[in-house]
């Protein structure tokens, strides 16, 4: 079965809306040492909310072939203020290689989109 641009990359928005949507409700239930990182960082609690929800819509938007711009859009923007948050609080590699990767999956996406 050969593959075709399109379909990879609409299999790849999918794996990046899921990651999305993963990340939203971790933000939103505030699991594990989510709530100390936004307060250690020195964001008021409503931002994880604020971050958790934005998650979830880029999910949303993801998975509509016709909203996935503005999905990728607002993919690109989380990514950004998530990486300059961990540079900017010098944060470990362990932390900071999950956003790298999510990163780096949405640039792939948007390449493959052309």
């Amino acid at each position: 079965m050969a593959w075709h641009g399109a379909s990879f990359e609409s299999i790849l928005a999918i794996i990046v809306a899921v990651l999305f949507a993963v990340a939203g409700v971790i933000n939103l239930t505030g699991r594990g040492a989510v709530k100390r990182d936004f307060a250690r960082w020195g964001y008021p609690a409503w931002f994880r909310l604020l971050c958790g929800t934005l998650e979830l819509l880029t999910a949303a938007l993801l998975f509509g072939q016709h909203t996935r711009v503005l999905g990728l859009a607002l993919a690109g923007a989380i990514m950004i203020g998530a990486l300059f948050t961990l540079l900017r609080n010098r944060e470990p590699f362990a932390h900071l290689a999950p956003a790298v990767v999510f990163s780096a999956l949405v640039v792939a996406t948007v390449v493959l989109r052309g």
